[in-house]
């Protein structure tokens, strides 16, 4: 490995150059004012090099009599999703098909040697990949997750949110998840977990609708051996098997009435008996309930017990609809087309203006599960590089849009930035600021612009 450099007055961008020819002569056009290449002689050299800096962009020095090598060649291009490759080939080697396939399928341009006049086109090339890696690390940026609850957002409510995590997690008190059915209530339990005491304990999550009215009492307490016919040895509980753990009680509105009497008590007393058994079980596990039903109206008709609504309406987290977190709904989209992409082995960069203004515009009845429906089936559906409405499976209805100012639609885009950094930062400002490439007291001035606290 080597690095070929010339002196600069400003450091130079680095690329990475894969040479499998080193016997060859490199072209004088590689000695380049603003590029230093690091020189890897072999597949291994440039892996090894990939692992210890992050290049932006690659050139290969390509030759045809290398066919055993293909296989490992492709595997050295796709180990990086963020590394552009530009490739220099010698007359005559396009002429195979298997070359010009892997030219075709790993690379974002080629240049025939010698260069020539067409030095500087490569200097153009290797700058606009450079500057396109840029805009894909602010992208990705703007779309990274708060890795601490592994959830996405950055408006002023979901921001809210992940302050009210921070606070509940702490304190030991049961938890009342409030909001409508796919907001994402079970990833803010898991949040509260992961952050409480009893994160190193299990998780144990139960979909009260779910279960047979029947089997209730056995899923949640367990049973004894003998206790029923079909019951041939002792079974633990969901409640049991959330020792020392959490359990999170989804859909807490749909729980028969029965069983509520016997969670009170778990609740009261923290223990439990198994169906059919006779022994208290002393059972440490905090519980977390959730639901989408008014449980104040439930308790007016008589559905719900009173005295369990105030055991479980501690602390208590309501969860906004989709469409009340405005510019959440695309940086979700966003975040989920990144997220799907690779798996779906769809190369969709990203939305159309439409299709943006109809994931705005329409009501998402559905919430979060709704958007990461349609992003798998516009992933699936699409063969555009764009995705359009007709994609996401919405109609031109929700796409009608009036044209936005182009200084709208900056001021749209950086609070988008700004709320996003700040999420991702936990509202750190000086790690924002430093994020977003910009000082405190400019950072300090657009929270002020777009009433950020």
């Amino acid at each position: 490995m080597s690095a070929i450099t010339r002196p600069t007055a400003d450091a130079p961008r680095r690329a990475l150059l894969l040479d499998l020819d080193p016997s060859e002569q490199l072209p004088d056009a590689l000695e380049l004012n603003d590029w230093a290449f690091d020189r890897a002689t072999s597949v291994d050299d440039a892996q090894a090099m990939l692992k210890t800096h992050p290049y932006r962009v690659g050139v290969a020095l390509l030759s045809g009599s290398m066919d055993e090598r293909y296989e490992r060649i492709e595997s050295l291009l796709g180990a990086s999703e963020h590394l552009a490759w530009v490739a220099l080939v010698r007359p005559g080697e396009l002429e195979r098909q298997e070359f010009r396939q892997l030219i075709y399928e790993h690379f974002y341009d080629y240049f025939s040697l010698p260069l020539g006049d067409n030095i500087s086109h490569l200097r153009y090339a290797l700058g606009h990949l450079d500057g396109m890696s840029r805009l894909r690390d602010l992208e990705r940026v703007s779309l990274m997750p708060v890795e601490e609850f592994q959830m996405v957002g950055a408006s002023k409510q979901f921001l809210a949110i992940f302050e009210q995590i921070r606070r509940v997690a702490g304190v030991e008190a049961p938890v009342l998840i409030r909001g409508e059915t796919g907001v994402g209530k079970e990833l803010i339990a898991r949040a509260i977990h992961q952050r409480s005491e009893h994160s190193d304990g299990p998780f144990i999550a139960v979909n009260c609708g779910a279960l047979p009215e029947t089997l209730i009492h056995a899923e949640l307490f367990g049973y004894e051996k003998g206790s029923f016919t079909g019951a041939y040895k002792r079974k633990i509980g969901r409640v049991e098997a959330a020792q020392n753990g959490t359990i999170f009680l989804d859909e807490i509105g749909d729980l028969p009435q029965q069983m509520q009497v016997y969670l009170l008590r778990f609740l009261e007393q923290k223990t439990i008996e198994r169906l059919g058994g006779t022994q208290s079980i002393t059972v440490n596990a905090r519980v977390i309930a959730a639901t989408h039903v008014n449980l104040e109206q439930a308790v007016t008709e008589g559905r719900f017990r009173e005295d369990l609504y105030y055991r479980l309406n501690v602390l208590t987290l309501s969860v906004p609809r989709l469409t009340d977190r405005g510019a959440d709904v695309e940086l979700l989209a966003r975040y989920f087309l990144h997220k799907f992409g690779k798996e779906y082995g769809n190369s969709s960069r990203g939305f159309t203006r439409q299709a943006v203004a109809a994931m705005l515009h329409y009501n998402w009845p559905g919430n979060v599960r709704e958007l990461i429906n349609c992003i798998r089936r516009a992933l699936v559906m699409s063969e555009n590089r764009m995705i359009t409405p007709k994609d996401l499976g919405l109609t031109d209805a929700d796409a009608l849009e009036a044209p936005i100012p182009l200084e709208e639609a900056r001021a749209h885009a950086e609070e988008m930035a700004v709320r996003s950094c700040l999420g991702h930062c936990m509202n750190n400002v000086s790690s924002a600021a430093k994020l977003l490439g910009v000082s405190r007291v400019t950072l300090y001035r657009m929270m002020d612009k777009y009433g950020i606290r």
